[in-house]
């Protein structure tokens, strides 16, 4: 039987008005706000008209929420109807689906997805290059020499002017600007913003491009709730009728606009619970999003309340997160950093508890060995080899800053044959599978490429690869068909004209007849796909080279995702569909429907698994043992001169963040203070300090993940420049006055 603890009976005894709940890490604020709803509704004082609104951040929280609040009601014989789950975009969808013609919407709008919504701002993107290749060259670095410079103009600039232009939409949007009002302003100023220029005119043309389809995206959402809540005030207060309590979880994420509607709809009068913890808010950078607006909230409500109490993990690491909090708020090296985490320090729940521990201060691991990175995974994956066997009916999870180091250690798994679980930006299984169909469909789209041929039949003997005495010869023939001059006259001969029979070969080129004579009877079938519809193409491909049922499965859903793609783009050939097929095998793109955050995400399913996620995406879970892998200077600077930051590319003189340069500009363009005017590089600065800041957010993440063990390492950098990051020396220099040296053995 649940019983309630006495910070949690406080939230529970909730009535009305407007509630601020900071929940640390494993204080049950799921547990708490679904039993809220529940006894909301069972108080029976809704009408038959009314619903609690649970509002929370992730699809993966709402059947979670549903499920719970619904299980909760049955229990006392009830009927579970008398609520609505969403998220804060769901919750848009649907004010904006019932008055469509406010927000100047047809009454069949589409809403266009991340993927779709990135190939447009693409071609936005691609057609400002075309016609200003050389705009942004003012910003290179001048030592640069001009060959590396027009590499640069070709590889790295669309990447860079693609997180610019997503970074700045979405500031402008959460800004409720539209492209012509910040072209109207950027026009009124006596002198120019290049970078706001840059901006304004990828988002007059991606803009312009959604209007034409009918379609808004998820920021719009946003914008368009709020703007029909304030243009219909009867609508507004049918709504308020209709959603007399609401209950929003995870509120420190929440961005400005998002507040504004939850307050709208709550009204001055309202019954509003807003839960949260400021110390996990990870998801605001170039957006309003702030923990400061909950922080203000938890001043200005009713009722302030706390849940400190946490039953997740023991002592000790609850030990070492406070003394985080601690070090940041009292001792961080750059003062203005200080600010990253607040208290409540979280609280050991007694012994009494359920969830109580035992503690042991040895299963906490800060490891300050120098290693290589190649050093760390070898370390990482030794450890878990020899833990793993023992401990079956248990949860573990590599928790890395980045998702290219997922892929790393998950490779290094399989390869010990240790059965792995992803949670990463896309699956190993799925980039695999798009990267053999990409290849084969890229050769299709260009049939006179030798080069691409060659690359295919590597492909079709892939699983050779692995054998040592059948990979040489793989290595021969493609080479061999590198060097066809005319590939028709191998692939589709003529009397007189076959390139196979006029090889000459050597004598030790035994076979190598055979296989080039079984390649080209694959390929004329391969060939012969090259006009049916896409999905049939992929379909009919994934039939001779998968066997395995999931990757069959992949190749289906891949199919779809194309044909999809084609119906919408119908001026798109084999060229453009086999680049959407190389962005989801290079990971640039999340391949919707094959990752857990769809869905959500149980540890408890994987016991005696490895689980690979990021971070970002730990959020919300816990594991009995967890490692926290590459904690160096670069995934988590602190604000020095000399720390690197990703947003910084190499090629931009002076160390500027173009993206945090471009939201300044914007600022200062819409800014009525004559005193408030662009200074270039202040920006730059001061996003180095907020991202130091979310990254000591984010460590305090990854460690309350860990339920009785956490093991702690960091690596050197690609270049060997890294060192451990500043908030790990702090906490293994008090660990180890507390508890003694850590050996050096992870186990």
């Amino acid at each position: 039987m649940f019983v309630p603890r006495p910070k949690q009976q406080e939230v529970l005894d909730y009535d009305h008005g407007y509630m601020g709940v900071s929940a640390v890490p494993g204080s049950g604020k799921t547990e708490i706000l679904s039993r809220l709803a529940a006894n909301i509704i069972l108080q029976g004082d809704l009408d038959d008209d009314q619903e609690v609104l649970v509002v929370t951040l992730v699809n993966s929280a709402v059947d979670n929420f549903a499920n719970r609040v619904g299980a909760f009601i049955k229990q006392r014989g009830l009927l579970a109807l008398s609520y609505r789950v969403r998220t804060l975009h769901g919750l848009a969808h649907d004010i904006v689906r019932e008055r469509p013609a406010i927000a100047g919407l047809s009454d069949s709008f589409q809403i266009v997805d991340e993927r779709v919504a990135e190939q447009i701002r693409e071609d936005a993107l691609g057609a400002w290059l075309r016609g200003n290749p050389y705009t942004l060259d003012d910003y290179f670095d001048p030592g640069m020499e001009d060959g590396k410079r027009d590499w640069v103009r070709r590889e790295q600039l669309p990447r860079l002017l693609n997180d610019l232009a997503l970074s700045f939409i979405r500031y402008a949007k959460d800004n409720r600007l539209t492209p012509d009002q910040v072209r109207d302003r950027l026009d009124s100023l006596p002198v120019p913003l290049p970078l706001a220029e840059i901006g304004c005119d990828i988002y007059l043309d991606y803009q312009r491009a959604l209007v034409y389809r009918g379609a808004v995206d998820f920021d719009d959402l946003i914008r368009l709730a709020l703007y029909t809540l304030e243009q219909d005030e009867d609508y507004l207060l049918r709504l308020r009728q209709r959603w007399p309590y609401i209950l929003e979880d995870e509120a420190q994420d929440s961005s400005q606009l998002q507040e504004q509607i939850l307050r709208l709809l709550a009204g001055e009068a309202g019954n509003w619970v807003r839960v949260g913890d400021p110390n996990q808010a990870i998801f605001e950078t170039f957006t309003t999003a702030s923990p400061q607006f909950l922080i203000d909230f938890l001043e200005e409500a009713d009722h302030k309340k706390e849940m400190p109490d946490s039953g997740r993990s023991t002592a000790s690491i609850i030990e070492l997160a406070n003394h985080l909090i601690d070090w940041t708020t009292t001792k961080h090296p750059v003062e203005s950093v200080r600010t990253a985490l607040t208290k409540p320090y979280i609280r050991t729940v007694s012994p009494e508890d359920p969830q109580y521990k035992p503690d042991d201060p040895t299963l906490v691991r800060l490891i300050l060995n120098k290693l290589t990175p190649a050093e760390e995974l070898k370390a990482v994956v030794d450890s878990l080899e020899r833990w793993l066997p023992d401990h079956q009916n248990e949860t573990v999870a590599v928790l890395v800053p980045r998702n290219y180091r997922g892929f790393e250690v998950v490779n290094e798994l399989k390869q010990r044959g240790i059965e792995v679980v992803e949670n990463l930006r896309s699956t190993i299984a799925t980039r695999v599978a798009a990267g053999v169909l990409g290849n084969i469909v890229n050769y299709l789209a260009d049939p006179q490429s030798a080069k691409k041929l060659s690359l295919v039949y590597q492909v079709w003997r892939r699983a050779d690869q692995e054998d040592a005495t059948v990979s040489p010869r793989t290595q021969r023939v493609a080479g061999i068909i590198r060097k066809c001059r005319q590939v028709e006259d191998y692939l589709s001969p003529k009397t007189g004209r076959d390139w196979l029979e006029e090889l000459v070969l050597q004598g030790e080129d035994v076979g190598v007849y055979e296989e080039l004579s079984a390649f080209r009877e694959v390929m004329q079938r391969w060939q012969g796909t090259a006009l049916l519809p896409i999905d049939q193409v992929i379909l009919t491909l994934a039939q001779d080279l998968f066997t395995e049922p999931a990757d069959l499965a992949i190749a289906h859903k891949l199919a779809v995702l194309l044909r999809r793609v084609s119906e919408a783009r119908q001026d798109w050939r084999l060229p453009e569909l086999t680049q959407e097929l190389a962005v989801i095998a290079r990971n640039e793109r999340r391949f919707l429907g094959f990752s857990q955050d769809d869905t959500g995400f149980n540890p408890e399913l994987h016991k005696g698994k490895v689980l690979v996620t990021t971070m970002h995406k730990a959020k919300g879970l816990e594991w009995e043992r967890v490692y926290l892998m590459s904690v160096n200077s670069y995934n988590f600077p602190s604000g020095y001169d000399d720390d690197q930051y990703i947003a910084e590319r190499w090629f931009v003189r002076d160390h500027l963040n173009l993206e945090a340069e471009a939201m300044a500009q914007l600022d200062a363009a819409l800014s009525q203070d004559e005193y408030a005017w662009y200074q270039e590089g202040f920006a730059s600065r001061e996003a180095r300090l907020e991202y130091a800041a979310e990254r000591l957010r984010l460590l305090y993440v990854g460690i309350t993940r860990a339920k009785r063990e956490l093991i702690i390492t960091w690596n050197t950098g690609r270049r060997g420049g890294m060192q451990a990051a500043a908030p790990l020396l702090e906490l293994q220099s008090y660990w180890e006055t507390h508890y003694g040296e850590d050996e050096v053995d992870y186990e």
